[in-house]
Formats: structure tokens, sequence, C-alpha cells
């Protein structure tokens, strides 16, 4: 049986930074950071996420988590 073990994760935070002049869809703009623990919880994650959405001019729309897994 194969196993997956998490090497490796990061935090993606999405913002609504207004709507496009010609089409009128919506714009967003994203904030990456990596290194993130790979043991974080996602209330750990999601309470850094609030404190880092203070902190910009754009209302936070969404927030990923991304892992990459070794499979052996």
């Amino acid at each position: 049986m194969a196993l997956a073990t998490i090497t490796d994760s990061s935090l993606r935070l999405e913002f609504n930074s207004g709507l496009d002049e010609g089409s009128g869809k919506p714009l967003a703009k994203t904030k990456n950071f990596n290194n993130i623990k790979i043991d974080a919880t996602p209330d750990q994650l999601y309470a850094v996420a609030q404190v880092f959405a203070g902190l910009q001019q754009h209302p936070l729309k969404k927030i990923e988590r991304k892992d990459t897994s070794s499979i052996v």
C-alpha cells in the first residue's frame, strides 16, 4: 500500500481588487506564503490569514492551503 507524506505547505490569500473597466469582471490579487509548517491546523492558518488581511488594502476573498506530498 502506498503512503503519502506531506513535505511542503504554502498559504495563498486571494483579495478582491475591483472590477475590470472593460468587461466588468472581478479582479483578484494574490499573496503567497511558502514554507508554512506542515503541522499547522486550519484554525491557525485562518487566524494568520485574518491578520495579514487586516494589513491589506483590498478585502479578503479566499484562503487556500496547498500541500505537496511524497508518495512511497
